[in-house]
Parts: C-alpha cells; sequence; structure tokens
C-alpha cells in the first residue's frame, strides 16, 4: 500500500518488460491484477479496513481522514496508532468530536505519537475536523465548496481543503497534511479521496458527488518505481508533477476511473504469498493467457 507494508517492495525484477502505455498487453495485464487483488479478503493489512468498522457516513471520513493521515511507517505501527485514536474515539468518531472541545481533546491525545505525528498535532487536526463537520455538515460538503467540476482533477480543491483544515486547526500541518499547492504528491490525502469516492469490492465509495475519473494516483517512493519500471513515467521525483504524470497514464486507459490499479499493485510485498511482482511483469513481458 502507500505504505503500508512492514518492509520494503521486493526488487523489481531485471528483466522487467517497460514497455509504453500504450503496450497492447499492459491494459489487460493491469486488469488481470485487479481482479486477482481487489476484494475484501486483500484489505488486510491496510489501514482502509478501519473505515469498515462503522456504517454511517460521518463516522467513515473522520475514520478515513485519521487513517490515511498516519498511513506512513511501518504497516503495525500505523494500525496500531489508528486503534489507539479510534479507541479513544469510541464508538463514533463524529459523536466524539462534536462532544467534546479542543482542550478535551488535546487532553485526551497528549501521550499520542506516531513517528512524527505528536498529540498535539493530531489534537490540533482532530479539533479542527470537529469545527468544520459543525460549519458544513460534513467533509463531503467541505470538500465540495472547493470543488469544481470544470476542473481538470482534484487538486484545486484539495488545496482549498487543507487550506480550511488548517484554518479551523489554528496551525499549519505541513508534514501531517501537506498541500499540492507546496509540490507535494499528496499521497495520504489522495489516498483519503479514493477510498471516499471510489467504490467497489475494496473501495467503500462513502462519497457520491465527486468523480472518480478527478482522482489522482496515490504516489510515494513504492509506486514510483512501479510505475517507473512500466514506463509510464520518466520523472525522477515523486512530486505531484509525477503523480499527475502517471495517473494521466492511466485515465489513458481508464479515463473513468485512473486510480482503479492503485490498491492492486500496491499490494506488492504486503501479499507475499499470493501473486507476485515477477508474475506481473512476466503478464506484461509475454501478453496475458486468455
Amino acid at each position: 500500500m502507500k505504505p503500508t507494508n512492514g518492509g520494503s517492495i521486493p526488487s523489481l525484477p531485471p528483466d522487467a518488460a517497460t514497455g509504453t502505455i500504450g503496450s497492447p498487453v499492459l491494459a489487460p495485464a493491469l486488469e488481470k491484477l485487479y481482479c486477482h487483488y481487489n476484494s475484501f479478503e486483500h484489505i488486510h493489512p491496510d489501514p482502509l479496513e478501519f473505515v469498515y468498522l462503522y456504517d454511517s457516513k460521518s463516522d467513515r471520513e473522520i475514520s478515513a481522514l485519521i487513517a490515511s493521515a498516519l498511513a506512513y511507517g511501518r504497516v503495525r505501527q500505523i494500525l496500531r496508532s489508528v486503534s489507539t485514536v479510534l479507541d479513544i474515539m469510541a464508538p463514533s468518531p463524529s459523536s466524539y468530536l462534536l462532544e467534546n472541545g479542543p482542550a478535551d481533546i488535546r487532553n485526551a491525545f497528549r501521550s499520542f505519537k506516531h513517528r512524527f505525528t505528536t498529540g498535539e498535532m493530531l489534537s490540533s487536526l482532530l479539533a479542527g475536523i470537529g469545527k468544520l463537520i459543525v460549519e458544513y455538515g460534513s467533509l463531503e460538503s467541505c470538500f465540495l465548496a472547493g470543488f469544481s467540476q470544470g476542473d481538470r482533477n482534484v487538486l484545486p480543491a484539495l488545496a482549498a481543503f487543507v487550506k480550511k483544515v488548517e484554518h479551523a486547526s489554528g496551525r499549519v500541518l505541513p508534514t501531517f497534511l501537506p498541500s499540492p499547492d507546496g509540490g507535494s504528491a499528496c499521497k495520504r490525502l489522495n489516498l483519503f479521496l479514493r477510498w471516499m469516492v471510489r467504490s467497489d469490492n475494496v473501495d467503500p465509495g462513502t462519497w457520491q458527488t465527486v468523480p472518480a475519473s478527478h482522482l489522482i494516483v496515490p504516489l510515494d517512493t513504492h509506486m514510483h518505481r512501479i510505475a517507473a519500471k512500466m514506463g509510464l513515467t520518466r520523472r525522477k521525483q515523486a512530486d505531484i508533477r509525477c503523480a499527475i504524470e502517471i495517473t494521466d497514464a492511466f485515465a489513458s486507459i481508464r479515463p473513468d476511473d485512473p486510480v482503479r490499479y492503485d490498491f492492486a499493485l500496491t499490494r506488492f510485498g504486503i501479499k507475499p504469498e499470493t501473486l507476485q511482482m515477477h508474475h506481473f511483469f512476466s503478464l506484461i513481458k509475454n501478453g496475458v493467457e486468455g
């Protein structure tokens, strides 16, 4: 996943095919990978699993933002940290934020620590989310306030959303909640949007108003390496320009859903007992049978 794996993604096969996006075998190979991995049974271990603990839209979008924001580091640490936060907010994250003020939230998370994320940073974010829920009614409505169907992608709305969160939080959170305006690929925020917007056997599709065609690939160094090996980018830095380039490449296959293959591709290294990266690249090199 964008990650969450417990170690590094295995080395790419030295003889892996690096065809262009127009290669006649790439789309079938990606679809075969999607059909294999894109099922609920393959979600664990992924912070997305926490979103499915809740039934209401408000609890799902809040838990998704928390889980995606903490989705950096080793998978066990991520799952432990997200679980700690949601346990404190049980049984309903949205009710917790509406019933507790900033001082109460700060006190509850005073001792929290997840790598570079401190309890102070987390409590500021949570208090800010609570204010936005009161103001807009939902995080979806907050996001839509900066969204236009005429935009090429979600990035203008995402930048506006980050500004709203920071304003409500009373502080800038560049390492915790980066903005695409600063050049960041915004992997975790784009991961959050993938969960909220797409709807299939993996992504819950809690939001109904943002088209999947506008999503950006949640890009980190692991996805960057895989995309480069597939010939989807030649850019050396995994920044927002690279994320757009890779997204555009996927859009040439699925313009309606350019992030369709994100979950499946990021299972490499997380599900070593099933379909291997070597097998996937052999499909690209030799073609897909049947």
